[in-house]
């Protein structure tokens, strides 16, 4: 999936910077370009507006979206490499973005999507178990999928499917072990009984309430037991 996103420069630095750009409504952003030599080139420091780039951050394909980055006139493809979340109110503090040469293959992480519901699980009681639920592929730009999808109909009791057991794919390649298991039926897991009370009162003898503590208001509080007089 590909998107659009406009930037502009900027030229400040620093978290007045920063606070003055999120008062204008946009955040903080560096573009790098392609990689040389295993290396990310130094940055060009950008504006962005944080509400587009959510968008399409919530996208199918999410941060693997390519993105056609505006940039004073010019555009270029981009994905983005990093982004950074207020811990409490979720909105985006910042970005990073990376340049793709859409001739060179890319390292990307991309979630399994299962379809149809298991034999196991609709004749013989059991429940379907993701034990992973995504991967890293190594494929051009322009052929990133959104998702991998594992049909687990015929999928048995105690029966699973791992990445050797999927269909190559010309368009990308797993980096995976091949041995890694993605979804098993198994049977569901039994809640054990709570075990009894250590303690267990004597035969015939009253159990003692539980004494909970609690501070008491002057209207709440006990008169003091009167002593009986002594007997002479």
């Amino acid at each position: 999936m590909e998107a659009t996103l406009d930037v502009v420069k900027r030229d400040g630095r620093g978290k007045n910077e920063a606070r003055r750009l999120r008062v204008q409504g946009r955040i903080p952003a560096v573009v790098y370009g392609t990689r040389k030599d295993a290396k990310l080139p130094e940055g060009i420091p950008v504006a962005v507006d944080p509400k587009e780039l959510m968008r399409i951050l919530h996208l199918e394909s999410g941060a693997n979206t390519l993105i056609n980055l505006k940039l004073d006139g010019a555009e270029s493809r981009v994905m983005v490499k990093e982004y950074q979340l207020d811990p409490v109110t979720h909105k985006l503090l910042h970005a990073d973005f990376y340049q793709l040469a859409m001739d060179r293959a890319i390292t990307v992480t991309v979630p399994f999507l299962v379809k149809g519901e298991p034999k196991g699980v609709k004749l013989q009681g059991g429940v379907l178990d993701f034990v992973t639920r995504e991967i890293q592929v190594q494929c051009l730009p322009a052929d990133i999928p959104e998702h991998i999808d594992i049909d687990a109909s015929e999928l048995m009791l105690n029966q699973s499917i791992r990445l050797r057991d999927l269909p190559e794919n010309p368009k990308w390649k797993p980096l995976s072990d091949p041995e890694t298991m993605i979804v098993h039926v198994v049977l569901p897991k039994v809640e054990e009984a709570p075990a009894a009370d250590a303690a267990v009162a004597a035969p015939g003898a009253a159990a003692e309430p539980e004494v909970v503590k609690k501070g008491k208001t002057d209207k709440e509080g006990d008169e003091p037991a009167k002593k009986e007089p002594a007997k002479k």
